[in-house]
């Protein structure tokens, strides 16, 4: 993953916007390789905070520089487990990310800490000290069903999120099986653009951006706000 900061914009769109968008969006750009046959896939994250909530408040105040981790995997397959920090900077967001097993990811679902680093990479021993550091705990699971399309010049990435849930349940994180609850209107969705250096002109025109209203949508505070 290139080391730099990356565009992420977001916009809240309803069914019809979706339809017509997703439509425009295939004419000029490619599915996601990662899809399954109905094009789409589903992305489940465990959320961090400490005692305070000092990630959710943060959210809330704009704090700007401000990071959070999670845990992700994707659909029901637990084979491929990612620990994840995502920072936020004047606008714009920068993830760093390794891998870990599903013992690792046990262990920090139920509150404990990494300490047996042994072959572990710079990367990995970086994100779980820091981890450990800032005391972060697991906090809510954030669940939703996206459309992904991507134009490799400017490495742009669009997406379509929908169904977005959340769960307290952290200790089922693993079995994608918890209880959930809907944070948005039924028939809503999360559109993101995200790009390195320049957005190519006829994909913004594509996708109308300029007509959509931008939001500060953050699917974790959103989620949050349902366990505080």
């Amino acid at each position: 993953m290139a080391n730099r900061y990356r565009h992420e914009y977001k916009y809240i769109i309803d069914a019809c916007q979706e339809e017509i968008l997703k439509i425009r969006a295939m004419g000029v750009m490619a599915k996601d390789g990662h899809v399954d046959a109905d094009g789409t896939y589903t992305i489940r994250s465990l959320y961090f905070d400490d005692i305070d909530n000092t990630c959710f408040y943060e959210n809330q105040n704009g704090t700007d520089p401000r990071s959070k981790f999670r845990i992700r995997y994707y659909g029901l397959d637990t084979s491929r487990i990612s620990l994840e920090k995502k920072s936020k900077k004047s606008g714009m967001t920068f993830k760093e990310s390794c891998l870990i097993s599903e013992e690792e990811c046990t262990k920090l679902m139920n509150g404990e800490y990494i300490t047996d680093f042994t072959d572990a990479s710079e990367m990995k021993k970086k994100l779980l000290l820091e981890l450990q550091v800032r005391r972060l705990l697991p906090k809510t699971i954030v669940t939703y069903n996206r459309i992904p399309f991507v134009y490799s010049a400017g490495n742009v990435r669009v997406t379509f999120d929908r169904m977005i849930t959340s769960s307290d349940d952290v200790k089922a994180f693993l079995t994608g099986e918890y209880r959930q609850r809907p944070v948005m209107e039924a028939g809503s969705s999360i559109l993101e653009v995200k790009w390195d250096e320049v957005l190519p002109l006829h994909i913004k025109d594509v996708l109308s951006i300029d007509s959509l209203s931008w939001t500060a949508f953050s699917k974790y505070y959103m989620c949050r706000v349902h366990h505080l």
